[in-house]
């Protein structure tokens, strides 16, 4: 909870690709309130209040995924509309005098994409596909299969990409930028 907080405030992609971990830990513990408990909140070194704070704050998580119709795969449509307003932002600095930076990472990647396509079998904006592609590499990692990864090797073509597109909707959203000035 207080993690996903700080993410949120600090860099929305990483709060994505936490949440979205979350969802996965959630469905691997079966959604049981009492695997959550011992598993996520109490190795925390957390006061009685504070861990039913944290596990209502899980369990609000599963109850939305169930919601949604997400118990067995999918992401909450929270972190998929903050994916499609990085989209927008991300066509709209393909226009803008301040993506001039953006615009010459992006163009690294954007060969790739195609392949990115097919291997991850999803047809979505550019922005959804490369989210989907980091968290398809976080996993390959921690399965111990980051090498043999159709996806890692583009891996250092996204993340450049993803973390100046979050790091300008940060500043978008504070106010400390103007998309008609220039970079």
């Amino acid at each position: 909870m207080d993690i996903a907080q700080a993410k949120r405030r600090e860099n929305v992609a990483e709060y994505i690709l936490y949440l979205w971990q979350i969802e996965d830990l959630l469905r691997a513990l079966q959604f049981s309130p009492e695997a959550v408990f011992s598993q996520l909140v109490a190795l925390r070194n957390l006061g009685e209040e504070q861990q039913l704070v944290y596990l209502q704050w899980y369990m609000e998580l599963a109850d939305l995924l169930r919601q949604e119709g997400k118990e067995e795969q999918g992401h909450l449509d929270h972190t998929l509309h903050l994916i499609a307003d990085l989209h927008n932002l991300h066509l709209q600095l393909q226009q803008l005098p301040a993506g001039r930076r953006y615009r010459a990472a992006f163009a690294r990647l954007a060969p790739e994409l195609p392949r990115l396509r097919a291997v991850l079998g999803k047809e979505t904006s550019d922005t959804e596909l490369c989210f989907r592609a980091l968290y398809a590499a976080m996993l390959y990692r921690i399965k111990g299969e980051g090498d043999k990864s159709a996806v890692g090797d583009v891996v250092e073509l996204i993340s450049p990409v993803v973390a100046e597109l979050a790091d300008l909707y940060g500043k978008v959203e504070r106010g400390e930028i103007d998309l008609f000035r220039p970079e």
